[in-house]
């Protein structure tokens, strides 16, 4: 049965329709941002501990995203696979993916949160918690972590609702977790005086919030692509698929993780206010790399279905403004933070030595960034394009064959300062690398397509 809001995806004007997919899901990116933000904002203001406490938050950062990567395995490989399938009017097989991706959230949830609870100590140790901050990083993710399937549900499905054309419920899904989030954080922090457990508390509450806001609507008559109990049942091919395209999105974001494990084991030979430095920087990209996911997983699924759907000028247009969106908003946002350090790190905590030494670093680390809007978008082509190999090669350059080496090289001839300027490297040199293999393969991608649909 034809589905209106998805066949807008193959029909509307294409810079109207990106930005009416994408401004929700960036709204709902940037407010799920202050899911971390937030609690770092509290942490690090919490008198007399606040600097050791967010050397403590931002250690568990590196497990939390280990965590969270596998959901993007189902959500951004599960949902660009049903965007196509729905483009191809393969309603049947869209079901049976979001139906499979059920069920795998459900177990990647039981074995990530029992392999974390059984390994917590000594991985938090390898990740750079010191004997001053592991009690802070402990007391957090063991409350964190019950939470895990809310987070899995929430996370990973959401795709699913922007792939049949419905970025606004999906927007609201997340609105519902942060504002409950930013309304338990003092309550539980200073009210309550449970300091960084309560933030832990908040997050897992609102995260269970979100889930049943996202299953409950797919799950519902309101969904045209719903998620129905004849296709919980695993199918190997739909898995494999699943696993293929998902690839990537889950590199990119278990090596962010990985660098984690890096980069704060690293500064961690230096002292636990370089690890504090790290967690503010990383936090301060959040604000330029959260939106730029958002606006991705608005335009991947219209990308997607006029791929499916043989609309390949469609294709050439949605590419020509994702570039230039993500590129301007990039390097605007970028630039400005370098410019203004001082003010970046007055967010975060008023310790004046914190903030000399974000001041210091910030440069370093995220002058390489200016181009990185390149990569995020011709990545974000990749995935949309179903080119499974293509893009975790990209999503491994980055930050396993690039950065991981930079930081242990380039911390050896300048010390700390080497750690830092490791990223500004590897980000610069893989955009550039990711913009030329993208004009290479572009073309030819949508010629075999085409060969194919004659």
């Amino acid at each position: 049965m034809a589905n209106t809001y998805e066949e807008k995806l193959g029909t509307e004007k294409m810079l109207p329709l990106i930005f009416k997919m994408a401004l929700p899901s960036v709204a709902a990116q940037v407010v799920n941002l202050l899911y971390s933000i937030v609690d770092r904002i509290y942490i690090g203001h919490i008198p007399e501990i606040g600097t050791d406490a967010l050397a403590g938050i931002g250690v568990t950062s590196s497990m939390i995203m280990l965590v969270a990567a596998f959901a993007n395995i189902v959500g951004g490989g599960g949902a660009p696979l049903a965007s196509i399938a729905l483009g191809k009017g393969d309603r049947e097989r869209a079901k049976r993916i979001l139906g499979n991706g059920f069920g795998l959230l459900v177990i990647f949830a039981v074995v990530t949160s029992a392999a974390v609870y059984i390994f917590m100590e000594p991985l938090l140790l390898l990740t750079g918690a010191s004997e001053a901050t592991i009690g802070y990083s402990m007391d957090y993710l063991s409350v964190y972590m019950t939470g895990t399937l809310f987070v899995m549900l929430a996370t990973g499905l959401n795709t699913f609702i922007n792939a049949q054309g419905r970025p606004g419920i999906g927007m609201l899904s997340v609105i519902i977790g942060a504002f409950l989030n930013v309304v338990l954080d003092p309550l539980f922090i200073y009210s309550a005086g449970m300091g960084v457990r309560g933030a832990a508390l908040a997050t897992v509450i609102s995260q269970a919030f979100s889930a049943l806001w996202v299953v409950g609507f797919l799950a519902s008559s309101k969904a045209s692509l719903s998620l129905e109990k004849r296709y919980l049942r695993f199918d190997g091919s739909v898995v494999r698929s699943i696993f293929a395209l998902g690839a990537a999105p889950f590199v990119m974001a278990s090596t962010e993780s990985l660098v984690g494990f890096v980069l704060n084991g690293s500064l961690k030979n230096y002292g636990d206010i370089y690890v504090s430095t790290l967690t503010v920087l990383q936090s301060a990209i959040q604000f330029v790399s959260i939106p730029m996911a958002g606006f991705g997983q608005g335009v991947v699924p219209v990308v997607s279905y006029n791929y499916g759907h043989g609309s390949f000028e469609r294709v050439r247009q949605a590419f020509r403004i994702i570039v230039a969106v993500l590129f301007t908003f990039n390097f605007v946002m970028i630039l400005t933070m370098v410019m203004l350090p001082g003010a970046v790190a007055s967010i975060f905590n008023d310790d004046p030595v914190l903030g000399e030494k974000v001041v210091h670093a910030l440069p370093l680390f995220m002058t390489g960034m200016l181009i990185f809007g390149l990569q995020r978008a011709c990545q974000n082509m990749f995935v949309a394009l179903g080119q499974a190999k293509t893009s975790l090669f990209i999503a491994l350059l980055r930050k396993v064959i690039l950065l991981i080496p930079l930081a242990l090289i380039l911390s050896h001839w300048f010390g700390v300062d080497g750690v830092f300027l490791a990223e500004s490297c590897a980000d610069f040199t893989a955009a550039t690398l990711c913009t030329v293999i993208f004009s290479v393969r572009f073309p030819k991608i949508l010629a075999a397509a085409k060969e194919r649909n004659l």
